[in-house]
């Protein structure tokens, strides 16, 4: 087997359309058109080459899962988002990275991340 990359995360949230408000407003993530009738609320996002699948459904307890979107300039990112009214930690180091925190609407945890 030859991983290529991830191809999509899916999250679950409570409600689809303020998950993809937030995702799309704040985090600059675009929505696809392309998605299938599953059966399920939900929807996709571009995020890059990578995607972010929603699905309306009981969220996990946080306990340290996460995902992490790259973004070039990490200080700006958090300075806009604060800005936006989105709470967000202090950037940190992390090896020769850096990165920083926050919990979308449904509360899953998201890190923005920045390479060294």
């Amino acid at each position: 087997m030859r991983v290529l990359g991830v191809h999509h995360v899916a999250l679950n949230v409570t409600d689809v359309e303020e998950s993809v408000a937030f995702y799309t407003r704040e985090l600059g993530l675009t929505r696809r058109e392309d998605r299938p009738d599953l059966g399920i609320d939900g929807a996709w996002l571009d995020a890059g080459d990578q995607q972010v699948h929603f699905v309306q459904a009981p969220v996990a307890e946080n306990l340290g899962q996460h995902f992490a979107l790259l973004v070039d300039d990490l200080d700006a990112t958090v300075t806009e988002l604060r800005e936006h009214g989105v709470e967000v930690s202090d950037p940190g180091e992390v090896g020769t990275s850096r990165q920083a925190f926050l919990l979308d609407p449904s509360g899953n945890p998201v890190e923005l991340h920045q390479r060294g």
